[in-house]
């Protein structure tokens, strides 16, 4: 048994990471859930819901979450839709004034090596599910 389904995962506030969104069924490992590991290259672990400045922004740098994908399984995303967003992307972002909101007890700890809790407090939307 692997260690990590021993070990609860946290969120960016110290407490259980919650789910992220079942429908579509989001996170690295489709779960629901932003986990991360060191499988996960690009640290899917920002919980947020989509809104049509983000989708143009990350179709903008070739990676059209719009588009179905169905050899994953992926119907493609519209603005409301929430999703395991990589945190780089998040920030990339962010930097340029198109942050998508987050769910805070859905983004995973390992969000905080990249951005500030202050930074996702700003983006935060009330409603964790």
């Amino acid at each position: 048994m692997e260690t990590r389904n021993l070990v609860k995962e946290k969120n960016v506030l110290g407490t259980p990471l919650e789910c992220c969104c079942l429908s579509p069924c989001t996170g690295f490992y489709r779960d629901g859930f932003c986990k991360t590991d060191t499988y996960d290259i690009g640290k899917h672990v920002i919980c947020a819901q989509m809104t049509e400045p983000f989708l143009n922004f990350t179709k903008s740098k070739n990676n059209d979450l719009t588009a179905p994908r169905e050899e994953f399984d992926f119907p493609g995303l519209k603005e409301g839709d929430r999703w395991c967003l990589c945190v780089l992307r998040w920030r990339e972002a962010l930097q340029a004034g198109v942050a998508p909101p987050v769910i805070l007890k859905a983004c995973h700890i390992n969000a905080l090596e990249f951005v500030s809790l202050e930074q996702l407090t700003t983006y935060a939307i009330k409603a964790s599910h």
